[in-house]
This record gives C-alpha cells, structure tokens and sequence, in this order.
C-alpha cells in the first residue's frame, strides 16, 4: 500500500471536455474555453475579471509587471512560502523583502510588517499558507497608511473564506495555482483575478508577448509566452463544477485527522483555523517539535517505510543565500523545522485516515 501527499480528482467529466477539444482542434491558446474559464472562475472568487496564465508563477509575475513593480522596488514577502513567490518578485528586477509569521496562522504577521517598509516599498504580497487566510484586515491598513498595492498569493487557497469573502478578490489581485495537486487543476496553469480592467487588459497584452489588442501581429510591448491552453481550461471548467464537493470533502478529513490525532497534542500542533476564517485544508499540515531523536525528519522517513506519502513545510527563503538576506527569522526557522504535511487528497477515506494517524501515534510512541 502507498498513500500518496495529493492526488487530483479527475474523471469522465475531464476526459470528455479533453476528447471534444482535441476532436474540434481548438488545442491551443485561442478557444472559447479560456474566457469562460475566466469569467466563471473570477465569478466564483466574486472579482469581475480573470486572466488564465500558463502557471501560478507567471501569475504573480503578470500581476507585479502589471502593477508597475520593477528595478529599484520592494515588496514584502513571508519567508514561510513557496520559493515562488519570491522568484516572481526577482523577475521583475524588485527585491523581495522577507518578513516572519505569526504562529496563530503559519502566514505573514502583519504585526512585523511595517518596520520592513521603506521608501522603496511598492507592494506587499500575503500568502494564504496551506489553504488558511492571512489576516487581511491588518494587512490593509498598512497597505493603506503606506499607499501599498496588496497582491494575494492565493495558489493554495481556493474557495478559502476571510470574514465570509473568499480570497482572491480582496486586495488588489489574486493569484492563483492549478498545478496537480492543488484544489482543482488543469496540469499546469494559473489565474489572477481583479476587479480592476484596465490592469486586467494590461496583462492579457502581457501574456501574449505583449501584443497589441487593436493590431493583429503587432508588438509594441516586451512581454511573455503566459498563455493557457485551451485544453486546460476546458479541464478547468469541469474542475470548478466539483469545487465546492471537493472542498466540503476536505474539510471532512481535515475534521477526521483531528479527531484521531487529538490524542498526541501537546506533542503535536494540528494546524489553525483563525474564527475570522475558513480555511480549505489544502494540505492537513501538524508541527512536530523536537524531542529527542523523533524529529519531523524521523517522522517523515518512517512514513514513508509504511507506505505513507508526507513533506516537510516549505523552506524558509530568506536562507537561500541568492537573496542575500543575512538575519534571523525565527518563526518561519520554527516552522520549517517542524512542519509536515499529511496525505491530503480528496479521495482519502476513513480508513486510510486511520492508517495514517494510528502510523503516526505508533512512530511517536
């Protein structure tokens, strides 16, 4: 038996919507799919318009060079998010620059952001963590006191809920992730969506090399091949009809892991679910403090020789020495240290659930 971390939830649905594609000819970057896609998924999020890009990276990217961020800017980050986040920054010629999270909810703590504010500052750009909301409320009043743009990370968090509004569509953009393992996927591919037009035109010129919108074969802007396929968002319309199942299915084993793993805490920390949010669980994510020899890294390893599937948080990026960062960021060091995330596929059952935590209690003692 292997459990593996994500499995996508793909069936006839998908299969069909591809074999239609295919059959028409449509497999490229021009379809009707794609603003469908677009309309319905930025409609979901409640933002007026979306922009379907080839991935969440170049999402971030679009939505920065957008945005007017460039050589000689900062923006803040979390050091406790995928590398991403920060490459997209440095794409654009900017400086990420890191601040540490708040152990509430793993994300940036807005508390620790206003000191890392210069004069250079153009944008802040909170992550939503393993599927929970950042505090935005905070963030926005920095945002605001410091005239800052807010561009969310949202690429694991679908349909997750801050005070009721899904994320996405609170700051300025959203940016959003469909690689295979995320919420709902179409291969690769991403989407940023904003209530703002004329930055939505902006980076559809963007990501077609930027070409003009008036003017066929003609390109009087730098821009990039960001483009989505007509393929993948005809997978990501029959994708978003199951969202919301597959959210209310992961929200379920997120309450089973908690249930059996109850009996560990405090030896564990299960993860957080703020009152101001609703998290989506994208992966059910517990920190493993150090004792002894069982460590995160033992727990990982003897996992895996009884066929259970697992990672460790991301690591922090302010210690990737390219970014040339030399301090310490002790929660998001925390953090990575200890952080594991469990099997979190829609298509686990009780069982496997289970397995997994009855493993896990064995392993720990």
């Amino acid at each position: 038996m292997f459990i593996p971390i994500a499995e996508p939830v793909i069936g006839e649905e998908e299969l069909n919507s591809v074999i239609e594609i295919l059959k028409s000819g449509w497999i490229s970057s021009i379809g009707e799919n794609i603003p469908e896609f677009e309309s319905k998924f930025a409609e979901y999020c409640g933002a007026k318009y979306g922009v379907a890009t080839s991935s969440g990276t170049a999402a971030l990217h679009l939505c920065l060079k957008s945005g007017g961020v460039g050589p000689g800017d900062e923006v803040i980050v979390p050091s406790m998010t995928f590398v991403a986040t920060a490459n997209a920054v440095v794409y654009t010629g900017a400086k990420p620059i890191f601040v540490d999270s708040d152990l509430e909810t793993w994300n940036i703590d807005p508390k620790k952001i206003e000191s890392k504010i210069s004069k250079k500052t153009k944008a802040i750009i909170p992550v939503h963590l393993y599927g929970h909301p950042a505090n935005m409320y905070q963030i926005f009043s920095i945002a605001r006191k410091y005239n800052l743009l807010v561009y969310e990370d949202a690429a694991e968090a679908h349909g997750a809920k801050y005070k009721n509004r899904r994320v996405g569509a609170l700051g300025n953009a959203g940016c959003f992730s469909f690689y295979g393992n995320k919420i709902i996927t179409t291969g690769e591919g991403g989407m940023v969506v904003t209530d703002n037009k004329i930055f939505a035109d902006k980076m559809r010129t963007l990501r077609d090399h930027g070409a003009s919108m008036r003017r066929r074969y003609y390109y009087p802007w730098l821009g990039f091949n960001y483009r989505m396929t007509n393929i993948q968002a005809a997978i990501g319309l029959a994708q978003l009809k199951k969202i919301d199942q597959i959210l209310i299915k992961k929200r379920e084993i997120s309450s089973l892991y908690g249930r059996y793993l109850k009996p560990l805490v405090p030896r564990i920390v299960l993860p957080p679910e703020a009152e101001w949010a609703k998290s989506v669980f994208w992966m059910y994510s517990i920190l493993v403090p150090s004792k002894g020899k069982i460590t995160r890294d033992f727990l990982i390893s003897r996992l895996k020789e009884v066929g259970i599937d697992s990672r460790p948080f991301f690591f922090p990026i302010h210690k990737y020495r390219r970014f040339g960062v030399d301090e310490k960021i002790p929660v998001a060091e925390y953090l990575a240290k200890t952080g594991i995330n469990l099997p979190s596929s829609p298509n686990l059952d009780d069982e496997n659930i289970k397995y997994i935590c009855n493993s896990i209690i064995n392993i720990l003692g």
